[in-house]
């Protein structure tokens, strides 16, 4: 079915979840079992559940003796390559109080441009999710150079959700909304819905991460929900202090109406 309002939530039937670096590493890597707690609870109740997480290169700095994000490729595939393989041991770790596997899924730009590792992708997460595994998917930064790289994986989850046509994405980052400015700014006012074609005209987004540990901001987020929406699916921006309520439907976040289905459809 297709999901056009919160209250629809919980009947979606496929949905995709980003957590942002700064939400589940360093010193907040304690909010890995909440979020595992609110996906198995979706998990639970027959949603099929893709996890698109950011956090390998910032949980693998302390590995390097790193104090910030490394600038340099080599550094970054470094960091990557330490710090994705203790990602999904806590991830997984975490899941196996619900007994949910995990199964990672390791994507380029280049993966999902071309028709024949696209089509491959598509089938392997069709085939984890009709398994019931939960795939947790995450840029290929070891593999990844600047020129083929997605820029931020909230358009790395926006284009998953369309890969597997999910019904539902929520982006999740340490804001809880969008907010019409820097919500630390006077006067910033919570953006409640975003309609199919609304400009929002006069808002000011910042365009890069305040945590300097990830890449995306809000600017990034705007863009990856217009991707998801304009391709028929339902987008909810938000908090992930906050993931508990927003798989519930609660009115949390800023949402984002999808295009009509027939629309979409007919879309290029």
């Amino acid at each position: 079915m297709s999901i056009s309002r919160r209250d629809q939530i919980p009947l979606a039937r496929r949905i995709v979840v980003k957590v942002g670096s700064s939400s589940i590493s360093g010193a907040n890597a304690g909010q890995i079992a909440p979020l595992v707690d609110a996906l198995a609870k979706a998990h639970g109740r027959g949603a099929e559940v893709v996890l698109v997480s950011s956090g390998a290169i910032a949980t693998g700095m302390p590995y390097l003796q790193l104090d910030s994000r490394p600038t340099d490729l080599a550094t970054q595939q470094a960091a990557a390559s330490v710090g994705q393989n203790l990602l999904i041991f806590r991830y997984q770790d975490s899941l196996d109080r619900y007994d949910i596997v995990a199964g990672q899924v390791l994507l380029t730009a280049g993966d999902l441009e071309n028709q024949t590792p696209r089509s491959n992708a598509q089938r392997a997460m069709e085939r984890l999710l009709s398994l019931r595994i939960l795939p947790i998917v995450n840029e290929n930064d070891t593999v990844a150079t600047h020129e083929i790289r997605f820029g931020d994986n909230d358009r790395l989850a926006a284009l998953v959700a369309t890969l597997v046509h999910a019904e539902l994405l929520v982006l999740l980052s340490d804001v809880d909304a969008l907010y019409t400015k820097p919500p630390n700014l006077p006067g910033a006012e919570r953006i409640n819905n975003v309609s199919p074609g609304d400009e929002l005209a006069g808002v000011e987004f910042g365009e890069s991460s305040a945590s300097g540990v990830g890449t995306g901001g809000a600017g990034t987020k705007v863009s990856a929900a217009r991707i998801a929406a304009e391709a028929g699916t339902a987008v909810l921006v938000t908090g992930t202090g906050l993931a508990s309520e927003a798989l519930r439907g609660a009115d949390v976040g800023t949402w984002f109406e999808p295009t009509a289905a027939s629309e979409a459809a007919a879309l290029p």
